[in-house]
C-alpha cells in the first residue's frame, strides 16, 4: 500500500488554502470533500502524470 500525498488546493467558495491528501496508486480520481473552513462541498479532480506528480483541480460541486 502506498502512502498518501499531501497537496494544497484553494476553496472555490471562501478562497482559503487547504491541505488535502491524494492517493498516488490511483492515476485519475474525482471525489467530493468538504472545505475545512466553510464546510461547503468541493469537487476535487486529481490526475497523476508519469512521474507521479499530482495535478489537482478544485471547483464548486455544482459548477
Amino acid at each position: 500500500m502506498s502512502a498518501l500525498d499531501s497537496v494544497l488546493i484553494q476553496c472555490p467558495y471562501c478562497w482559503e488554502t487547504l491541505d488535502v491528501s491524494v492517493d498516488p496508486s490511483v492515476p485519475e480520481q474525482e471525489y467530493v470533500e468538504d472545505c475545512q473552513v466553510c464546510c461547503r462541498p468541493i469537487l476535487i479532480h486529481v490526475v497523476f502524470d508519469d512521474t507521479l506528480t499530482p495535478h489537482v483541480e478544485a471547483r464548486a460541486e455544482n459548477e
